[in-house]
């Protein structure tokens, strides 16, 4: 009797660990997954950024070349 306690007091025990776990992968899972958003975000901001000052440049490179003629 006193064995089919322990071992389902063992088994019990690592079920709730494993539960508890599972539950801090998730929430890894969604630190990792925010990281993952706000990087694509910085990049496509990064990008957008060096597109919108080539475009300038290359405006104002134009603008001298016709003045100078």
């Amino acid at each position: 009797m006193a064995l089919l306690l322990k071992a389902i007091a063992g088994l019990a025990a690592l079920v709730l660990l494993v539960v508890t776990l599972f539950g801090q992968i998730l929430t890894l899972g969604g630190v990792l997954l925010a990281a993952i958003k706000i990087a694509v975000v910085v990049i496509f901001l990064a990008v957008l950024t060096l597109v919108i000052f080539f475009i300038l440049r290359d405006r104002f490179r134009h603008k001298r070349e016709t003045e100078l003629g």
